[in-house]
């Protein structure tokens, strides 16, 4: 295929996002080696480094504890992530002046298929003018790889950080993929990297030489095998599909604590609010779940994840706590504190795809079901206290 046939993928990468939001919102941090964390404490790990603290070999995931060991004036910052959100979304917006084809890949990447625009524009003009202006309207650097399939898009703007331009083309690829170490192969692992250096596959060029290929496969089977070679080769998926991700399959969200928890009450309160907090998501999405996930994590670091199948796709809050409480009853031992907490909902479906089967002749059914989840609620108070769980009443009128 002719190189002016193909598509032209920009993957637009935000250079240090959460640290550069942090600088926009407390200028006070440019220049100097901070990471965004946990303030006030040594407890937990990083979610990522500025530039600055990178130097001395800090990074994201690292404990808090060790990061601090490495550099004692190391400032820790947190911030809401309300304003991450506002960041992303200013970056998307002018990414969508050039494009209606953008797909959202996390808060601080998107792609985006700029066939279109590129036709009055050479790729890297166009790249440059886009990097300039979200640079000059909002203060965020963005590397922006350009190439014909996602995953070359993507292994493009990993190569020049920060404010980096580079274009993989099918003449260009081996040139400028094969030096590069198999750490470096977007979606190889961090498990299979080293099995892979370790017999000698340092790099692209040797995983992708014939030579190679049993001995690869040896090491990481067939699927991956090919799923690589494919990818490098420029074989892979050139479609950016905007509502790829717009329904999630899951919604979760979960609390680590300073304070350990020790009282069975105490953790299901907190795990009623995280209820709620999913449920209001999943709502916002107009959808339904099938399974109900609770996730412990105690002081040793053990953690277990335990879940429930509904009888029925539901919503509702009501009985999706009294689910969360019960299998919390169920798990957490009386002679354990608790670090972190978690509850989620999966096997989501649009609520509008359902079947509408209730009508007269079952809605004793319905009502036979709201009595016995009185009871429960009513049995559940009395046991644990009217806060632990309870219902809004209805308005009257």
């Amino acid at each position: 295929m002719k190189e002016n046939n193909l598509k032209i993928i920009f993957h637009i990468d935000m250079n240090a996002f959460f640290c550069s939001v942090a600088c926009i919102l407390m200028p006070e941090l440019r220049g100097i080696p901070f990471a965004i964390g946990r303030e006030g404490t040594s407890r937990g790990v990083l979610s990522t480094a500025s530039y600055e603290a990178r130097a001395y070999g800090i990074h994201s995931a690292m404990p808090t504890i060790e990061a601090k060991r490495i550099l004692p004036t190391l400032r820790v910052v947190h911030i809401d992530y309300k304003y991450y959100q506002k960041y992303h979304n200013y970056f998307l917006s002018i990414i969508r002046e050039y494009s209606s084809l953008v797909e959202v890949a996390s808060i601080d990447e998107c792609y985006a298929d700029m066939t279109e625009a590129c036709k009055n524009k050479h790729p890297i003009v166009l790249a440059k003018e886009i990097q300039a202006k979200i640079l000059k309207q909002y203060d965020l650097p963005c590397s922006i790889g350009i190439s014909h399939t996602l995953f070359l898009a993507k292994m493009a703007s990993d190569m020049k950080k920060p404010l980096g331009v580079t274009i993989i083309t099918p003449s260009n690829t081996r040139h400028l993929l094969g030096p590069l170490s198999v750490e470096d192969i977007y979606g190889i692992g961090k498990r299979t990297s080293p099995i892979l250096l370790k017999a000698g596959i340092n790099t692209i060029d040797d995983f992708m030489n014939p030579k190679n290929k049993d001995k690869v496969i040896s090491l990481v089977g067939s699927n991956t095998y090919q799923y690589v070679r494919s990818h490098v080769l420029g074989l892979s998926s050139d479609v950016v599909d905007p509502n790829r991700y717009s329904k999630s399959k899951s919604i979760s969200t979960s609390q680590t604590y300073d304070v350990y928890k020790e009282s069975l009450s105490d953790m299901l309160y907190e795990m009623r609010q995280m209820t709620r907090s999913v449920i209001a998501r999943m709502k916002e999405e107009s959808s339904l779940c099938k399974t109900v996930t609770i996730t412990l994590r105690d002081s040793d670091f053990n953690t277990i994840t335990r879940r429930t199948k509904l009888e029925d796709f539901s919503d509702d809050f009501d009985l999706i706590y009294s689910v969360v409480s019960e299998l919390a009853e169920e798990n957490i031992e009386k002679d354990k504190s608790y670090r972190l907490l978690g509850v989620g909902l999966s096997g989501l479906v649009e609520k509008d795809s359902l079947p509408k089967e209730y009508n007269i002749f079952n809605v004793d059914d319905v009502m036979k079901k709201e009595i016995i989840l009185d009871e429960m609620i009513h049995e559940f108070q009395n046991k644990y206290g009217k806060m632990a769980l309870y219902r809004k009443k209805e308005k009257q009128g």
